[in-house]
């Protein structure tokens, strides 16, 4: 168990200092250009999906919290949220890059969020029509308590969240690794891999945790050779951060709420069985 713990220990630090540089630039990326991206969602118009999926893909303070207010509001459609929502990958990149993944993976697991995102929007406005935009914005300016800092200058906040994005992939590890000494490693990957509808289920479900705990379960899961790029999909296009929490708080329809999740994970479960078994 103290070997386990420590390896987990070891795996974590080594990555510190490559996760500090990826979140600085992130940061600097966002500060410099979160503005002008909701300026782009909110006249968007019937290219929102299409918009919507491209800007979600960019690491962005609380993108996705900006744009629930945004569709609270009706500023922008359901199409373009759920486009948002399905392109937006959370920790994913952070953690591939400081891991040193393929630069050409990383950006085909990239593409396909955007892709499946754009049609799914695509798709959805046109099932339910655009509906007409409300004159009265009810448009909120709020911050991921737990994962943005955007109050902070540049520097503090690449630390802070580095620390708190590191203590989750320490201790997702040291829990994995736990599992993977008992289970065996070879067990798990197998139930995983060779199960290619119960894993995208799996993956989903843990996408509907609403933070950045589960983008860094199912990276660690993948960079370990333990679920497939379609479960890891799966589950990345299910989760959109604190979107659904802001979403259920600030958007009084419960019966849509619940219809745009169920959306979420069906179109992230169906895509991942079907990269699965491509």
């Amino acid at each position: 168990m103290l070997d386990t713990i420590l390896d987990a220990l070891i795996d974590s630090v080594k990555i510190l200092p490559f996760l500090f540089i990826t979140y600085l630039i992130m940061e600097y990326l966002e500060h410099k250009t979160s503005e002008k991206t909701k300026k782009a969602i909110r006249k968007s118009g019937k290219f929102g999906p299409i918009i919507g999926g491209l800007l979600g893909a960019i690491p962005q303070c609380g993108f996705s919290v900006s744009a629930t207010n945004l569709y609270a509001g009706r500023v922008i459609t359901i199409g373009t949220l759920i486009s948002i929502y399905l392109s937006t990958s959370d920790e994913m990149l952070p953690i591939l890059i400081s891991n040193g993944t393929n630069i050409g993976l990383i950006i085909k697991i990239i593409s396909i969020k955007i892709i499946i995102g754009i049609m799914a929007g695509i798709l959805i406005d046109f099932i339910y029509r655009k509906k007409k935009e409300q004159e009265n914005e009810n448009i909120h300016s709020l911050c991921e308590h737990e994962h943005c800092h955007c109050e902070d200058g540049i520097i503090k906040s690449s630390i802070k969240h580095t620390l708190q994005i590191f203590i989750f992939i320490l201790i997702v590890s040291i829990i994995l690794n736990v599992i993977l000494q008992i289970v065996g490693k070879e067990t798990l990957a197998g139930l995983m891999l060779k199960s290619p509808i119960l894993g995208p289920i799996l993956s989903g479900i843990v996408g509907l945790i609403p933070n950045c705990a589960s983008s860094v379960i199912l990276t660690e899961l993948f960079i370990s050779n333990v679920i497939g790029m379609g479960t890891l999909i799966g589950g990345l296009l299910v989760n959109s951060g604190l979107g659904v929490i802001v979403l259920f708080k600030i958007n009084k329809n419960l019966k849509e709420n619940i219809i745009i999740v169920s959306t979420l994970f069906a179109i992230g479960v169906i895509s991942g069985i079907i990269i699965e078994l491509i």
